[in-house]
C-alpha cells in the first residue's frame, strides 16, 4: 500500500470519530426540557463542543457566538494539522473555508453602508493572515480591496472593483451575489482531478440550485420575482439561469408543476404549503436548509476512503454550529425551544 493510500484510513477513522461526538437529536430533545444556559451546557457536556464550551467564560450571546465560531475554526485547523493530509482533501478544505472570507467581506460592506459595527467570523484566509480587524475597520471599499489583495483574494477584489458604479457608491446586494458566484465557481474548480470529483461537483451544483431556489421563492413571495433574475448564481446542477427566469413571473402555487426534478418539486411544494398556512416568509429558509442538508447527506455520508469525507465533515460541523446558535439565541431571548425546533436541521 502506498503512502497516499494509508492516509485515507487514518483520516476516515478520525472524521468518523469526530462525527460520533456531535450533538444528536437526543441531546436536542433533552435541551428542550431545560431553561438555562448552564443546563444546556450540562446536557451536551459529553460532546466535543460541550467539552470545549465548558472551559470558556460566557456572559452574553455575543460571547457565546464568538466561541462557537472559534470552535468551528479549530475543527478545520485540526484537520489541516495532520501530517500528511491527502492533498485532495486539503484542496477541498482550503477552498471551502473561503466561504467565511466571503461572509466577512459582505459584513464589511454592510458596515460601511450602515456605519455600524459588524459581526465577524474568525475563520478564513483574512483571519489567518491577521487582517480581520483591519477588514472590520474599513471605511470604504478601496480599503476592503486592499485587504483582499494582501490576502491573495484577487477574484473577490475584482468583484468589488466592478461593483463600484461611481466614486461615492458602495457595492450592494448584486455585488454580494457576484461574490457568491465567484466562491462557488472556485469551489467547483477544485473538483477537477479529484477522486470522486464528479460526485462532489453534483453536490455543489445542487447546493447552488437550492440557493437559487431560495432567492427565487423569496422574490416571488415578496412580489419582486422578475427583479431577482440578476441575483441568480450560475453553474447550478439542474436549474439553469434560463429555467429560473422562466419561473420568476409565476405564482408560487404554479411552480411545482413546472419543475422536472422530483426533489426540487417537493421542496417548492412544501414551501408553498407552509407559506399558504403561515404567511411567514421564513419558511423558505427553514425548508431549503433541511432539504439542502439531506441532499448532501444522501450523497456524501456513505463515502469512505474518499476526499468526499472532508466535505461531509465540514457540512456536519457547520450544521452543528448553526443548530446550537439558534438554540442558545432562543434561550438568551427567552423563547421556548419548541418554537424554534422547526428551524433546526438534524441528520436522518
Amino acid at each position: 500500500m502506498t503512502l497516499l493510500d494509508t492516509r485515507y484510513p487514518f483520516l476516515s477513522a478520525y472524521l468518523k470519530g469526530e462525527e460520533a461526538k456531535l450533538i444528536t437529536s437526543s441531546h436536542i430533545d433533552r435541551m428542550s426540557r431545560v431553561s438555562s444556559l448552564q443546563d444546556i451546557l450540562e446536557t451536551i457536556k459529553e460532546t466535543d463542543i460541550g467539552g470545549y464550551l465548558d472551559t470558556v467564560l460566557v456572559e452574553t450571546f455575543d460571547d457565546m457566538d464568538e466561541h462557537l465560531w472559534l470552535y468551528l475554526g479549530g475543527c478545520f485547523e485540526r484537520v489541516e494539522w495532520f501530517k500528511p493530509v491527502p492533498s485532495d482533501m486539503l484542496k477541498i478544505l482550503k477552498a471551502y473555508k473561503v466561504k467565511y472570507d466571503v461572509l466577512n467581506i459582505k459584513a464589511a460592506l454592510r458596515g460601511i453602508s450602515t456605519n455600524k459595527p459588524i459581526r465577524r467570523i474568525p475563520i478564513g484566509t483574512i483571519y489567518t493572515n491577521g487582517l480581520l480587524d483591519e477588514l472590520s475597520a474599513a471605511e470604504n471599499v478601496d480599503s476592503i480591496i486592499e485587504v483582499l489583495t494582501r490576502c491573495k483574494l484577487g477574484d473577490y477584489a475584482s468583484v468589488l472593483e466592478e461593483g463600484k458604479t461611481d466614486e461615492d457608491a458602495e457595492p450592494g446586494p448584486l455585488t454580494e451575489a457576484r461574490l457568491d458566484e465567484v466562491y462557488y465557481k472556485n469551489l467547483l474548480d477544485t473538483t477537477r482531478g479529484v477522486a470522486d470529483g464528479a460526485m462532489l461537483s453534483k453536490v455543489l451544483g445542487s447546493i447552488i440550485d437550492m440557493k437559487n431556489l431560495q432567492v427565487m421563492l423569496r422574490a416571488i413571495i415578496a412580489g419582486t420575482g422578475a427583479e431577482a433574475a440578476e441575483y441568480i448564481i450560475s453553474n447550478g446542477y439542474m436549474l439553469s439561469g434560463e429555467i429560473i427566469k422562466e419561473l420568476l413571473p409565476l405564482k408560487l402555487s404554479d411552480i411545482p408543476g413546472r419543475l422536472e426534478n422530483i426533489q426540487y418539486r417537493n421542496v417548492v411544494a412544501e414551501v408553498a404549503d407552509n407559506y399558504d398556512r403561515t404567511k411567514n416568509i421564513a419558511v423558505v429558509e427553514e425548508i431549503i436548509a433541511k432539504h439542502k442538508f439531506r441532499l448532501s447527506q444522501e450523497i456524501l455520508s456513505p463515502r469512505v476512503m474518499s476526499p468526499l469525507m472532508i466535505a461531509w465533515y465540514l457540512i456536519l460541523e457547520e450544521n452543528e454550529i448553526r443548530n446550537l446558535r439558534l438554540i442558545i439565541k432562543a434561550m438568551f431571548d427567552n423563547i421556548p425551544l419548541e418554537e424554534i425546533k422547526d428551524y433546526l436541521v438534524l441528520p436522518l
